[in-house]
């Protein structure tokens, strides 16, 4: 079907059908109870905004109505409502949207959740996103170590930041080098969802997704300053200000936020900067208590340079003169660069239509530059012992534009002893980028004596020169159905996708796909807080991009079945969870082993394994999590028989960690605090045959922080005993060291 035909008949039914939805369901009705709240400005509970809005008359007809209305019984003296878009109290968030784009509580959800809340990430203080999922079961982050250009992070095995980037619900999707950067300082939480999710986003990771909540409007005044530097010179000043803005009744309410920072100073490697800059306004419209509508705005430029690119010897294994240093810089300063570019501004749009039926429609246009330049390194030019690294001069540039739009309908209702909240949804993404990359040969540099000849940045002919844009539409549906304790989830999902490559260095390409999806899971709640369930769900992603021949990506498909245990005791604050998974996933892309640059795509690559993981707010003040995860990583199907049954590169199969918080309640330590964490990283193969081995390392984490009449001083080490660690190889040239101790001193005031 021609996308855009598909797209004015998806349109026109969506019109029909609100046509035909009654006409009272548009006044102005009460709050439902399963609707997805937008942004946390609402702090009466729906009971409390039932009373002060509907007239005596109307309250007392609707008592007369069918369960289906779904009027959730009156809640007294309610301190602290959750909302799956707001803020946590402590590690323990309750409810989700992820896996269902509906608010379920997550020990009702049969799929693997986790959720990191801004005080995890305000305790544990990451310096990039990435690094938020550090302690999260299932999920290996920074995979390339002290690389501040990018975010990395595997899912189950597979790498995952490209295609499993989400933002609000929206995809932040990249190919080639157009990458996108998040800010921890801006993020509400951070909801990992394990497991195939097209069925609901469309093209996704197979693996999984990381959805990062943005920081809304609050109904509450927020005024707070922090500022920090940490041992390698990296200073930074935040502020997050917002809260209700004065107008008349009769405009509704309106509520505000600005979050920004400046980030400036040097890291680990020589002349390696990391530099961030981001501003981020947003606003929120209530003209009536069903109507929410909230604008999103950011912009922000990151500047830094190239991560080495290091052999095996020298890095993992000693070279004839030993290691390289850490804080050896291969490239040449005077023509390295790094800088990205990128604005969002996007909408977030929810309309209870009555009792039991809610619109909501998400947007977001989001535009990215990068630029990079760089030497980097292709293994030794002669011999180890001559220390001499030989390089290459890379230059590229990607522009991409990516635009969103998400409708959904939600309609909660009953069929006898059955409860039903059906969704019925239809997005659009349209997405384009121009890539430009270049490759040329340049001077080695020794290793011992480095000295850097000034280079000049590469301009001869590219090895890709594209336009690439990729149009697909999406039509989906979901049934969440109660029979007692028993909740099962099905959902189906068809997309229709057109690829186009405007070459300029070679003949146009286009392909054309269209692929269903699905997923079926079952929980059953027991009393005592145990919670089973079974799951199995397919995934389907129209990849973007060429591979190593120059010809479109292959779609990319995928099959789990996943079986696993909640528990979460009555009276605890907190939960465990066990998953057993069985993860297929075709056409898989992986790095080129003849050329780093360019990427390939497997047969099938399967994940297996196991993944436990706790959190819980033990007690007031201390906060506690957990995880385990094991799995078996290896080739099932390819083109080099030899390759079947081996684990790609770049891939620890076995991860651990353990961290706690506490916080003196009383006394004369009132307000004193310390924690830590325990983080372990298995091993991993530095080459496609598995004869190289990068070994596992054990890490530890430290905090110490104080409160006091509104301000909080905050002292933070990663790596406390700077161990030194190579955290991955893509190849024996292409080894990348991870991060070596950093200690983050900062101080903030909240008024």
């Amino acid at each position: 079907m021609n996308y855009f035909r598909a797209l004015r008949i998806a349109a026109s039914a969506t019109a029909s059908a609100l046509a035909l939805l009654p006409q009272a369901s548009f006044a102005q009705g009460t709050s439902q109870s399963g609707a997805q709240a937008l942004p946390p400005v609402v702090v009466a509970s729906p009971e409390a905004r039932r009373r002060a809005t509907a007239p005596a008359q109307r309250r007392i007809q609707r008592t007369a109505q069918p369960s289906a209305s779904r009027k959730p019984p009156p809640i007294r003296d309610v301190g602290f409502i959750e909302s799956p878009r707001g803020p946590i109290q402590g590690y323990v968030a309750n409810r989700s949207s992820s896996a269902t784009k509906t608010n379920t509580p997550i020990m009702e959800t049969p799929q693997s959740v986790s959720v990191i809340g801004a005080e995890q990430i305000r305790d544990q203080k990451p310096s990039k996103f990435d690094e938020i999922l550090r302690y999260t079961p299932g999920v290996v982050a920074a995979t390339f170590g002290a690389d501040y250009r990018n975010d990395w992070f595997l899912i189950r095995g597979f790498k995952s930041d490209d295609i499993g980037l989400f933002l609000d619900g929206l995809q932040l999707f990249y190919t080639g080098f157009a990458s996108w950067k998040l800010q921890p300082f801006n993020l509400e939480r951070v909801e990992v969802l394990r497991g195939p999710s097209a069925v609901l986003y469309g093209g996704s990771s197979p693996s999984g997704i990381v959805n990062a909540i943005s920081k809304m409007p609050p109904a509450e005044p927020i005024r707070y300053l922090e500022t920090g530097v940490n041992n390698f010179g990296n200073a930074y000043l935040g502020f997050d200000f917002g809260g209700p803005v004065a107008t008349p009744a009769q405009d509704g309410k309106l509520f505000y936020r600005v979050v920004g920072q400046v980030q400036n100073g040097g890291t680990q490697v020589d002349f390696v900067p990391n530099n961030n800059y981001f501003l981020a306004p947003s606003v929120t419209w209530k003209p009536d208590a069903d109507t929410t509508f909230t604008v999103l705005a950011s912009a922000s430029y990151n500047q830094t340079r190239g991560q080495n690119f290091l052999p095996y010897v020298g890095t993992v294994v000693d070279a004839p003169f030993g290691r390289i240093p850490t804080s050896l810089f291969t490239s040449d300063p005077g023509m390295d660069t790094f800088k990205r570019e990128q604005q969002m501004i996007g909408y977030q749009f929810e309309r209870n239509l009555s009792d039991n039926v809610t619109f909501r429609q998400n947007a977001r246009f989001a535009h990215v530059d990068v630029t990079e330049s760089t030497l980097f390194g292709l293994g030794y030019a002669t011999t180890p012992a001559a220390a001499n690294l030989a390089r290459g001069n890379f230059f590229a540039s990607g522009i991409a534009g990516q635009t969103n739009l998400d409708n959904q309908l939600e309609y909660r209702f009953d069929t006898g002893i059955l409860h039903h909240t059906a969704l019925f949804g239809l997005d659009a993404r349209y997405y384009q980028i121009d890539d430009w990359q270049g490759f040329g040969a340049a001077t080695p540099i020794n290793l011992l004596n480095p000295v850097y000849t000034p280079t000049a940045t590469f301009s001869g002919p590219p090895f890709q020169d594209a336009r690439l844009t990729q149009k697909q539409l999406g039509a989906y549906v979901q049934d969440q159905i109660k029979l007692d304790r028993f909740t099962l989830v099905l959902s189906g999902r068809n997309d229709w996708v057109e690829t186009h490559n405007n070459n300029h260095i070679g003949p146009d390409q286009e392909r054309s796909d269209s692929q269903f999806s699905g997923r079926a899971g079952l929980i059953y709640n027991f009393d005592f807080g145990l919670a089973p369930y079974v799951a199995y769900a397919t995934s389907y992603n129209p990849v973007v991009g060429l591979n190593a021949a120059g010809q479109l990506l292959l779609p990319e498909t995928g099959e789990q079945t996943e079986v696993g245990v909640k528990y979460q005791p009555n009276g605890f604050n907190g939960y465990f969870t066990l998953a057993w998974f069985d993860l297929k996933r075709q056409n898989a892309l992986t790095t080129d082993p003849s050329n780093v640059l360019l990427q390939t795509q497997n047969g099938e690559v399967t994940s297996r394994g196991f993944e436990l993981a706790a959190v819980a707010n033990v007690m007031p003040g201390l906060k506690l999590l957990g995880s385990f995860t094991t799995y078996d990583f290896f080739i099932t199907k390819d083109l080099n028989p030899a390759l079947i049954g081996k684990t790609p590169t770049n891939t620890p199969q076995q991860t651990a960690s353990v961290w706690g918080d506490y916080t003196f309640q009383q006394g004369p330590l009132t307000g004193f605090g310390f924690g830590g964490g325990v983080r372990y990283v298995g091993s991993s193969f530095a080459d496609p045959a598995n004869l190289l081995t990068v070994p596992s390392v054990v890490l530890g984490d430290a905090a110490i922080h104080y409160e006091w009449q509104g301000w909080r001083a905050a002292l933070n080490v990663i790596n406390v005993a700077d161990t030194i660690y190579v955290a991955s190889c893509s190849s024996p040239t292409a080894c990348f060291y991870g991060d070596r101790r950093r200690v983050t001193a900062s101080l903030g005031y909240k008024w």
